[in-house]
């Protein structure tokens, strides 16, 4: 029953702990840093076109340290004509006080802070593991982490599960290369 034995009277045993499994908790890699967003429609001409004046006035006059170690989505929320260029000159101002600069909204600028985060990680610390990516968490973990996360793992892992260690899902299971 949830991952425990008894094995004697009055002696519970944790299989969980003794199962030798890794537990794996992407939400640890949750990006520290605030994010900010800047969209580009409030510069637009008539809600559809970016002039390049008004844009280069913008970056001149615009507070720029308040994105200091933060992550900064550059982005136009609606559908409107945006030269390629205006994104690259945000990104140039941004560049000496942002973290991370993206291209897209809030949910991209996570996705892109996380997968970061995953391309940094030693994944050899996982040759021939139990690996259970833990499931639950309290703040969002995109789903494309998941997915990023099991190709790492599927490489090194003797296994790997999803969920909680006392209840979890199989998803692999290296075979076994002895004869």
């Amino acid at each position: 029953m949830y991952g425990y034995s008894i094995m004697e009277e009055n002696t519970i045993v944790n299989r969980v702990a003794g199962s030798g499994l890794i537990t794996l908790n992407l939400e640890d890699l949750h990006p520290r840093a605030e994010i900010a967003e800047i969209d580009l429609k409030q510069l637009l001409v008539g809600g559809f076109m970016l002039r390049e004046k008004d844009l280069r006035e913008f970056i001149r006059s615009h507070d720029w340290q308040q994105y200091q170690g933060k992550i900064v989505a550059v982005h136009c929320s609606v559908d409107a004509v945006v030269p390629t260029w205006a994104y690259m000159l945000l990104s140039i101002a941004l560049q000496p006080f942002s973290l991370l600069t993206v291209f897209g909204n809030r949910q991209s600028a996570l996705t892109t802070a996380y997968h970061d985060a995953l391309r940094k990680i030693d994944w050899t610390e996982y040759r021939g593991a139990k690996v259970v990516v833990k499931g639950c968490s309290d703040v969002h973990v995109p789903e494309s982490v998941f997915v990023e996360a099991a190709g790492h793992l599927r490489e090194v892992a003797a296994s790997i599960m999803y969920g909680e260690p006392c209840s979890t899902v199989p998803l692999y299971k290296k075979a076994n290369s002895g004869g």
